[in-house]
């Protein structure tokens, strides 16, 4: 597998990281310490404002630091400003920042690019941190071209179905342990109208590479389909991908949620919250939400892998992970941090003191079989589990892959090409233009991008 060349200009992928993937932006911006400059006793850590590592930020002090004397100098701020600084700072080696948060679609390709420090000396070293217990996916999804580690998970999700038992029950409706495609759309159309207002399932439909494009890319995979074949050769006007597209498109128009061409995580987890939809496909953290204390459909929903057609699994992959940038200062010291961070301790830590709903899951084996965690999320735990090992992201389709990733293609630009492509799609949803008219447009901007690695 190959990621980006080494010959690329590093500003490509700084302006290319920009974007978001999955999860929907945080309000609010505030950043800590950080910036102070790392050195003797202290690192500094650029990090995502999401809820977890906000609760991190408060633990550390009194924890990692009070047992190890390394003070943790932190600067948080929202997913798209955070991509930003984080590929400026390790695209120039400034060396600002020790640790960040990264995901498994930018560590392959940092580290084919030498901005970040391998990691495999430090596991050898610091057999409690138990790597093994790291679900494999997550291990070879930041695994680079070398073989060697670059990143260690913080928290991981893939994707599945979710969809209301009672309103099947009440439809006389049979969900299958492991749906096709198929069978969704014909659920969806018995769903739809089973309650007042309410229709058979919401897909994003809004636009973004992280928004439309990551769930509709899985049913290309699915389908058959791929952005480029093995010799990057661009095959979105394809049979395969036309079909998954068309497929993808009809479903929510004739059976999805209103407005769907400016839906995404956030209004589908509303939407079905609401009981405004009686299924969803997405990703496993949506869970937690809707078996929380207040949720109204809590006990309500049930949980199926990520529906199929010619492929065994389809959930897409993805993990907020630490990186440590090569150009560090205090590297052993960051690792120090990385450990704790990821580690089972961390874990029993937010557990004890914040609540087990609370601890960042979905990368250890370890975890599912904790009994205080199976307890809090009896109703998905092992769904999300068996989601996360049962995705491939070297070979998440019927045919090779000339770049990793199952809901995005691991090149520095994809960000670009996904949001284009995505807008094109998304105005099809709306009615705006047909499928083939959007993916005609769609393949001359996946042409451009595969001239530039056809021959590599």
């Amino acid at each position: 597998m190959r990621t980006q060349s080494r010959r690329r200009p590093r500003a490509m992928f700084a302006a290319a990281a920009a974007g978001t993937l999955l999860a929907p932006l945080l309000s609010g911006c505030w950043a800590g310490a950080g910036g102070a400059g790392s050195g003797g006793n202290s690192i500094n850590v650029l990090m995502v404002n999401n809820p977890q590592m906000v609760e991190l930020q408060k633990l550390t002090a009194a924890h990692f630091t009070k047992e190890t004397g390394i003070k943790v100098n932190f600067t948080v701020l929202p997913e798209n400003d955070v991509r930003d600084k984080i590929s400026q700072d390790f695209a120039n080696q400034a060396g600002q920042y020790d640790v960040a948060t990264l995901s498994n679609y930018e560590i392959p390709i940092y580290a084919k690019n030498d901005w970040l420090h391998e990691m495999d000396s430090y596991v050898a070293k610091d057999p409690a941190y138990d790597e093994q217990d790291v679900l494999k996916p997550m291990r070879q999804s930041l695994t680079a071209d070398d073989g060697k580690l670059y990143g260690q998970p913080f928290y991981g999700e893939s994707s599945f179905l979710m969809y209301r038992k009672d309103v099947f029950a009440k439809k006389g409706l049979t969900m299958p342990d492991n749906p096709t495609w198929t069978e969704v759309a014909d659920l969806a159309a018995k769903a739809d109208g089973a309650e007042s207002g309410m229709k058979g399932i919401c897909l994003r439909g809004l636009p973004g590479w992280g928004e439309i494009m990551a769930p509709l890319t899985t049913v290309v995979n699915t389908f058959g389909g791929t952005w480029f074949d093995k010799n990057w050769k661009a095959q979105l006007d394809s049979p395969e991908f036309t079909k998954a597209t068309k497929f993808y498109v009809d479903l929510v128009r004739e059976h999805g949620e209103s407005g769907a061409a400016q839906s995404g995580f956030a209004e589908c987890l509303n939407n079905l919250t609401q009981g405004k939809v009686a299924m969803w496909y997405d990703a496993t953290s949506a869970a937690g939400s809707l078996e929380a204390a207040k949720s109204p459909v809590k006990g309500k929903i049930g949980y199926v892998p990520a529906p199929v057609e010619e492929t065994k699994s389809s959930g897409w992959l993805y993990t907020w992970a630490w990186g440590i940038q090569d150009a560090s200062r205090n590297p052993d010291k960051a690792w120090k941090f990385v450990s704790w961070a990821s580690s089972k301790e961390y874990e029993q830590l937010v557990g004890d003191e914040i609540g087990w709903s609370n601890v960042p899951a979905g990368k250890r084996a370890s975890t599912y079989t904790n009994a205080d965690y199976r307890k809090e999320a009896g109703a998905f735990q092992e769904r999300t589990k068996e989601a996360i090992e049962g995705a491939r992201p070297t070979d998440p389709g019927v045919q090779p892959r000339p770049a990793p990733g199952i809901q995005f293609v691991g090149i520095p630009e994809f960000t670009d090409l996904g949001t284009k492509v995505s807008q094109e799609i998304s105005a099809a949803i709306a009615g705006r233009q047909s499928v083939e008219s959007a993916l005609k447009k769609s393949q001359k901007l996946a042409e451009e991008i595969a001239e530039e690695y056809e021959g590599r």
